[in-house]
């Protein structure tokens, strides 16, 4: 097996690239990596530079990994600015980093994708052996792999990776029937209150309108845009993102977006933008414009969890960070990242920090389960 590294999704066909993939995750997909590029929101510019492997058996494709040369830890949502800190103060050069990430999104998903019937565990062996023996060629000292599912995460750790953890609050649907049967779990108190949010919004004479796919109209794509910007604004940055690369996505992957979009008084007045997988719903991003008592709830949480009923979607990945969800009944789940550190001494130190944070993580993930809303408590979807 050979693993060689492309720097432009462009230099591998969607052909071949998806072919490797099960196209169930939207965020792998060549169509989203190639907006990503074609809009410069990943650049050389914006410190993401793509260095994708491509790992072939004679002349046979038969595995990819994205991966990116990164000078700085922005817009990956796995925190290691600690990281880079003790690298200074002991006179160690922590940038630049590999990342193998989809850039901007905290959404779990496998990270290595092989072709059918070939040994993931292999494969991963023979990348990180690629990774070990090539880094100094590019003067990298770390390989991070981010938000990876659990067994991959457990394949990286039997490879020599260190694992660490994180949380996110996620939603899984336990075969509700329609809203009101999955209220029907939750306890009175709490219930009144989401009911009562909602009705905040009916009472506003705000409504929601979903809108899928080829049905997203150009002018909704700006106006969600524009409300998008905001919400950066508001807090003094610019976004990551620009319309050049939502506009890229609905011209080759509309079949994954969803908007909702809320209006009043024939208006639009926010706007919230999400992906499909096959059986999850990743909501991502989010404006308004101007504050509406609980929209952001209705628009983000309460509509998706809605459309998962409809549609049988078995999982709502709302985004990182939030403990505001947890009352509206999404569960503290455990995300994984694997890390590869050169330097003997640091490596030690990060292995011994992951380790004390994921047992304070497992007290904070008990403390917030025992927070949910509902009658009787579950720790799993």
């Amino acid at each position: 097996m050979k693993v060689s590294l492309i720097n432009s999704i462009n230099n591998i066909t969607a052909e071949e690239w998806n072919g490797i993939t099960t196209l169930k995750y939207p965020f792998i997909r060549h169509e989203f990596l190639h907006a990503l590029e074609k809009s410069a929101c990943v650049s050389k510019k914006t410190g993401w530079i793509p260095q994708h492997c491509l790992i072939h058996d004679q002349d046979e494709l038969i595995g990819i990994m994205p991966l990116y040369k990164k000078a700085h830890s922005y817009g990956e949502f796995v925190f290691d600015h600690q990281w880079a800190n003790f690298y200074k103060i002991h006179g160690l050069s922590y940038y630049p980093k590999w990342l193998t990430a989809i850039p901007f999104t905290p959404c779990e998903g496998k990270r290595l994708y092989v072709k059918k019937d070939t040994a993931e565990q292999k494969i991963l062996a023979t990348i990180f052996d690629f990774i070990t023996n090539n880094a100094h060629l590019h003067n990298i000292t770390t390989w991070h792999c981010l938000y990876n599912t659990p067994k991959e995460a457990e394949l990286c750790k039997s490879t020599g990776l260190i694992i660490r953890q994180g949380i996110q609050f996620r939603w899984g649907n336990g075969g509700y029937r329609d809203f009101k049967d999955y209220l029907d779990i939750f306890n009175a108190k709490k219930r009144k209150k989401l009911l009562r949010e909602r009705r905040f919004v009916t009472d506003q004479k705000i409504a929601l309108q979903t809108t899928h796919g080829k049905d997203i109209t150009e002018h909704q794509l700006h106006v969600f845009f524009q409300f998008y910007q905001l919400t950066y604004l508001k807090h003094g940055t610019p976004p990551y993102l620009n319309f050049l690369f939502f506009q890229e996505l609905l011209r080759t992957m509309p079949e994954q977006l969803l908007l909702i979009l809320a209006i009043k008084d024939d208006n639009y007045v926010g706007a919230a933008f999400s992906l499909l997988g096959n059986d999850t719903l990743y909501g991502r991003y989010w404006g308004c414009h101007k504050e509406y008592h609980s929209l952001h709830f209705e628009a983000c949480y309460y509509q998706g969890i809605e459309y998962c009923i409809k549609n049988k979607l078995q999982h709502f990945d709302p985004g990182a960070q939030g403990e505001h969800k947890i009352a509206r009944g999404f569960k503290p789940e455990i995300t994984y990242s694997a890390h590869w550190i050169k330097n003997t001494m640091c490596a030690t130190t990060i292995k011994e920090f992951t380790q004390r944070e994921a047992s304070a993580l497992a007290l904070y993930r008990k403390d917030k389960t025992r927070n949910l809303p509902f009658k009787t408590q579950v720790t799993s979807h």
